[in-house]
């Protein structure tokens, strides 16, 4: 087995500009073209069809056509970069990875939400934790302020961080598969559940199978994750039983395997009742509250998973310059 040695550079250099940069605001982005094909899709199918078996068919059809045209689109692009220069394909390829990744963006969310709250201006960190979370935030408490923005730390970590370099480093050893096109083609997926995934109306009947699909694509990522934080925490044993014991009351199969496993690391308890434009909905308690959640645990928690990533990135490429030797 060869691989292409090009390939870690690509893996390491987009590391870099996910770390160092992130998404800068205005800049294009692949899921913003997602986002709108997402969105154009989604009006008109509302505006011609209602039957619910027409729309389920029609939530079949924009996965299996966004997952598959994210894969080719990519694959084209890296293809036609590649064959300008070898530089211009590592830049590009890195540029498009990077773009899959949200380790900066996750650091970001939770550094806006937290700092009016370190100032004592609870009004302001509502209205910023407004912008990335659904649930109500205007009569959160400082203590329900930082559980949502640490449960949105500890979910996003999966989907939106490991799971695109998973699929990144698949691409990278299978045969006859592109790293950064597949990456994409997850990236795609993960941006159809956020937006259309939901079983409450309209999404019902249209979201079902994009919802169902993320899931399964990011089961074996989730489960790798919840290792790897397992293993960092030289408690493995603890970990893995707590997530047995309250992971599974979770209706997410992967969302309350990743938040649950960041909990019992770091000795807090999430979940709970969250409000829904007004509804009461009620998360089950994941993990044992030995600490109150404060910004050092939201902050350990990023920590940890700019760990997992480097576990995870540093063995990659090491076996790829093995590989290429």
């Amino acid at each position: 087995m060869t691989a292409d040695p090009s390939l870690f550079v690509v893996l390491a250099i987009a590391a870099s500009i996910d770390y160092i940069i992130g998404d800068p605001w205005g800049w294009p982005h692949p899921v913003r073209v997602m986002g709108w094909i997402i969105s154009r899709y989604t009006q008109i199918v509302f505006k011609i069809w209602q039957h619910p078996l027409a729309l389920r068919w029609a939530g079949i059809i924009l996965p299996i056509g966004l997952n598959l045209g994210s894969y080719f689109v990519g694959w084209l692009i890296v293809q036609a970069a590649n064959s300008l220069h070898l530089f211009i394909g590592i830049a590009l390829e890195s540029i498009l990875l990077a773009s899959c990744f949200a380790g900066r963006s996750l650091r970001a969310a939770a550094e806006d939400v937290l700092q009016p709250l370190n100032s004592a201006d609870i009004i302001t960190a509502r209205s910023k934790l407004s912008q990335y979370v659904g649930r109500d935030t205007e009569n959160l408490s400082e203590s329900e302020i930082l559980r949502a923005v640490l449960e949105t730390v500890t979910e996003n970590a999966t989907d939106g961080v490991m799971a695109p370099l998973f699929y990144a480093i698949v691409g990278a050893f299978l045969p006859h598969v592109e790293a950064v096109p597949l990456a994409l083609a997850y990236k795609a997926a993960s941006t159809l559940d956020s937006m259309v995934g939901y079983k409450e109306a309209p999404y019902t009947d249209l979201g079902w199978f994009s919802a169902k699909l993320e899931d399964i694509l990011t089961w074996l990522p989730c489960r790798l994750t919840v290792i790897t934080l397992a293993l960092i925490s030289r408690k493995p044993g603890y970990v893995w039983s707590v997530c047995q014991r309250d992971a599974i009351k979770d209706p997410s199969p992967n969302s309350g395997w990743s938040e649950c496993a960041y909990a019992a690391v770091l000795g807090v308890q999430v979940g709970g009742t969250n409000w829904y434009r007004g509804v009461a909905k009620h998360k089950p308690l994941l993990g044992d509250g030995i600490n109150p959640i404060t910004s050092v645990e939201i902050h350990r928690a990023l920590q940890l998973t700019r760990y997992c990533f480097l576990i995870w990135l540093g063995i990659a490429i090491a076996t790829l310059i093995i590989l290429c030797v």
